[in-house]
């Protein structure tokens, strides 16, 4: 395998997207919702408009929530009022597991324009009669999708880090985020998730002939997110630093095995009939 095809197959399909307005617009818009809009306004309003406690979550919801909650992500309630109890809860814990969106949105946006995508345009024929071999071909398009949605999940990472430190450092006279349990949410069960939105995207396209049919096929993955969001919610499932870990686990070992079958599947002369 060549390390020059690769990377020129990568790079072609990063300036494609980079010319679809459709897919990286989200990839713009969403983190800054989720980055810079929602933290702000909880962190925020409570204090603008004179929220009660109540208001942000019941007294008993609140109760029962933390006396199910490991030790080891109680320590840094210590010493706050109910407001910022809630605030660090919610912020801190409970919208953790959105945050998986960002690599599975943008990779089954980028794989979906890689396969689907060029051929709805025509494209695919003249790449597929290239010298490249199956195996450059499949893995240079992976590489395209993978490496955006992975700077894009860090880089939203590092903005919310800096927007809760700093819209929150009057609130709580400390910088207390990021919590422990977000270190193997981003940088573990993330690029598990990312793999996991390829490998499903690049067997969805391969059956699929628009670029829009495959990433909605492909947002079905979606359910994994809420999943985890609704399991944290309501106590099933807290994703504590070991959690995250063997949640991890998991999702690497099924992103593996999606992608061997990807592999083996991943036919040119197919493709090129199909095309």
């Amino acid at each position: 395998m060549k390390a020059k095809t690769v990377f020129a197959i990568t790079k072609k399909d990063l300036l494609e997207v980079k010319q679809n307005k459709s897919a990286w617009a989200p990839m713009v818009i969403v983190p800054m919702i989720f980055c810079i809009v929602i933290p702000l306004a909880f962190l925020l309003l409570p204090r603008l408009i004179n929220m009660a406690p109540e208001e942000m979550m019941p007294s008993y919801q609140l109760k029962g929530f933390l006396a199910n909650l490991p030790a080891s992500m109680t320590a840094i309630l210590t010493g706050l009022d109910e407001v910022q109890s809630m605030q660090v809860l919610i912020l801190g814990y409970l919208f953790a597991p959105m945050f998986l969106i960002f690599p599975l949105m943008i990779s089954t946006i980028v794989a979906s324009e890689s396969f689907a995508g060029e051929r709805e345009r025509k494209t695919i024929e003249a790449l597929l009669y290239t010298p490249a071999t199956d195996a450059e071909l499949l893995v240079g398009k992976v590489m395209a999708a993978l490496i955006p949605s992975l700077l894009v999940s860090w880089g939203s990472f590092l903005l919310y880090t800096v927007v809760l430190n700093a819209a929150g450092f009057s609130i709580f006279n400390r910088l207390w985020f990021p919590v422990p349990s977000w270190y193997p949410l981003m940088f573990w069960i993330t690029p598990a998730v990312a793999l996991l939105g390829v490998a499903f995207t690049v067997l969805i396209s391969s059956r699929t002939p628009t670029f829009m049919g495959a990433y909605q096929t492909s947002g079905s993955l979606v359910i994994i997110v809420l999943g985890l969001v609704a399991a944290q919610a309501t106590g099933l499932l807290y994703l504590s630093v070991g959690i995250s870990m063997l949640v991890g686990l998991f999702l690497w070992l099924v992103a593996g095995l999606l992608t061997r079958y990807a592999i083996r599947i991943f036919n040119r002369s197919k493709l090129l009939t199909e095309g």
